[in-house]
């Protein structure tokens, strides 16, 4: 038998897989992962899954590039190519938000490459199918009742459960996309560390990344709304988790957080099986009573941990969590972003010596402030502008200090421009968006749809 599927016969068994995400620094990875909605040309409406020039048959369009299928059943739901093609995985979220979870690359010029190699592939076929790509944290003006829903199982669980937790979940699983980075780190200490600092400027993350200020055909009067439904979504599994700055943060304690959090599903020969709100502690204890007298294995316990969903989550990596969906240049921008200050030594210390000073009643109205308030936010101590400017430097910094060079010669710094311009603006993606949506557009947000394509 895998040792994935083994029994889980401790809680050592529980740590085991974030030790086993330790690498030592030369062996550090970049994994970004980028969603994007899909809309027909012709009518500006989201594209359903079976339909003639619908998602699963623009899925086995781009097999011709080396993609092979993911079954769920006999539906192709998402693709996979092995390592020597470039790895990654393209997948569908709910309503069918095309998201390409890249390889494990070395360098933020490979994500590029990546990112460049997957627009051209999806515009290429989406234009066979009529299909176009929208680069926004939400639907812009889709109703609900519009949003068509994937053929996965484990959706279906979750569109269930979400109403009984909270009154925006559903718009979150339908209506939202988001940018994150993965990144490793060599040691207990140093998860801690980055932990630490990406989950504190999370919010400058939400501020420059802001792309989603309409919902319903209006203005929401949020400048990430999509950030603002992650605080009315679920409260167990969501949020900025301030045990991670207590003195005792440890694997361990992420281990009793994540034991905490209700499940969604099993899955047991090919089936999901429904166990939503239920107790993995239970499930430990033999007493789940889906699945009475039987104990989880590994791969039970990594699929939880992928249904936790706060600002910075921790799996074998660190994955950043706080940004919209956006256009082509906004993905490399958010990599190179979190690269600069969590793989530089120096602009890592530098952070921390920042962020330290913070206590997580600030954090938390930070937090709340900027979905609405975007770069103008501030707490009592924090001036979410000034702090932006800080950290925007170490970052550039520590790329530089990296000196990992493209064909140009050229540093990875390159990828912070958007983000430099937006500050020196003062305009994020949904100040530019207001601006034109009142001004440009007569309020008539067809127009998006011309101009935000990823």
């Amino acid at each position: 038998m895998k040792k994935n599927f083994l029994e889980i016969e401790s809680k050592e068994d529980l740590i085991k897989p974030f030790q086993d995400g330790e690498k030592n620094y030369s062996d550090f990875k970049i994994g970004t992962e980028h969603e994007k909605f899909a809309f027909h040309l012709n009518t500006l409406k989201p594209v359903s899954f079976s339909e003639k020039n619908g998602i699963e048959n623009l899925l086995k369009a781009l097999k011709k590039y080396g993609w092979d299928s993911i079954l769920e059943g006999e539906n192709t739901i998402g693709l996979s190519r092995n390592n020597s093609l470039g790895g990654g995985t393209v997948t569908l979220e709910p309503a069918g938000q095309l998201e390409l979870s890249g390889a494990p690359l070395n360098n933020v010029h490979q994500t590029y490459l990546e990112l460049e190699e997957h627009k051209n592939q999806i515009n290429k076929e989406g234009l066979e199918l009529g299909i176009g790509f929208l680069g926004a944290g939400l639907t812009p003006d889709w109703s609900f009742d519009e949003m068509p829903i994937m053929p996965k199982k484990r959706y279906q669980i979750m569109k269930n459960y979400m109403p009984k937790k909270g009154n925006l979940g559903l718009d979150m699983m339908f209506r939202s996309t988001t940018i994150q980075v993965n990144l490793d780190y060599s040691s207990e200490e140093d998860m801690i560390k980055k932990f630490r600092v990406s989950l504190a400027l999370q919010p400058i993350a939400t501020a420059l990344f802001s792309n989603s200020p309409f919902l319903n055909g209006k203005s929401t009067g949020y400048k990430s709304f999509r950030s603002h439904i992650w605080t009315d979504t679920d409260p167990d599994r969501t949020g900025m988790l301030p045990f991670v700055f207590n003195g005792d943060m440890s694997y361990e304690k992420y281990v009793d957080y994540a034991l905490r959090v209700p499940m969604y599903f099993i899955h047991r020969d090919g089936n999901y099986i429904d166990v939503a709100g239920c107790s993995f502690e239970d499930f430990l204890n033999g007493n789940l009573k889906q699945l009475p007298g039987e104990k989880p294995n590994l791969i039970d316990w990594e699929n939880h941990l992928t249904t936790i969903f706060p600002e910075v989550r921790l799996k074998s990596f660190l994955e950043m969590r706080g940004a919209d969906g956006g256009r082509f240049e906004s993905v490399c921008a958010l990599s190179s972003f979190w690269v600069g200050l969590l793989y530089d030594s120096t602009s890592l210390d530098s952070s921390w010596a920042i962020v330290k000073n913070f206590n997580t009643d600030q954090l938390q109205e930070l937090r709340i402030k900027v979905a609405k308030n975007g770069l103008n936010s501030s707490v009592e101590g924090i001036d979410l502008k000034t702090l932006t400017r800080k950290i925007l430097n170490l970052s550039s910094d520590g790329l530089r200090r990296r000196d990992i060079l493209n064909a140009n010669g050229e540093n990875e710094s390159i990828y912070l421009d958007p983000l430099e311009k937006i500050l020196s603006t003062g305009k994020s993606p949904s100040d530019e968006l207001i601006e034109r949506f009142s001004k440009n557009w007569d309020k008539n947000l067809v127009n998006m749809y011309k101009e935000y394509t990823f």
